[in-house]
């Protein structure tokens, strides 16, 4: 049944929400001669992640459930940490890339959970949503090659 995707489906906005609020971070103290491209780049990052955020609370409205919407469940849930240190630019894009791999790993998690649910929405909403972070990674993996 598609509602059964819902816990999972929470999970990962409850991860997407820790990982928007770091790449904000990032933008905000980012420093360096590098600093223009990652101030540019920390920001499109996590205003589509923050689209995403979106879409997939609306995927759980319309699976009749609710998004997990409180700071404190939001911590509770997540497994992704947040960052407290201000972390040198390269420092910051290698912990960017470690999110995102984690984050693509919890996707295709909630996809199983979705083909096993026969949930064909969400299962096409987070191939597309896998595919963007896929072209993230891609970009910061080759800027960490420099």
């Amino acid at each position: 049944m598609p509602e059964n995707t819902i816990p999972q489906l929470n999970a990962l906005i409850a991860d997407l929400t820790v990982f928007y609020q770091k790449l904000r971070h990032y933008h905000w103290n980012v420093s360096g001669e590098r600093f223009f491209e990652l101030h540019a780049k920390f920001e499109e990052i996590y205003t589509g992640v923050g689209d995403t955020i979106d879409e997939l609370a609306e995927r759980i409205i319309g699976l009749d459930g609710v998004p997990v919407h409180t700071l404190a469940h939001v911590l509770d849930t997540a497994s992704l940490s947040e960052d407290e240190s201000l972390p040198a630019a390269a420092e910051m894009v290698q912990r960017t890339v470690a999110d995102l791999e984690t984050l693509n790993s919890r996707i295709l998690e909630v996809i199983a959970a979705g083909e096993a649910a026969d949930d064909r929405t969400t299962v096409n909403l987070l191939d597309d949503i896998r595919d963007g972070f896929e072209g993230h990674l891609w970009m910061l993996k080759a800027w960490l090659k420099e």
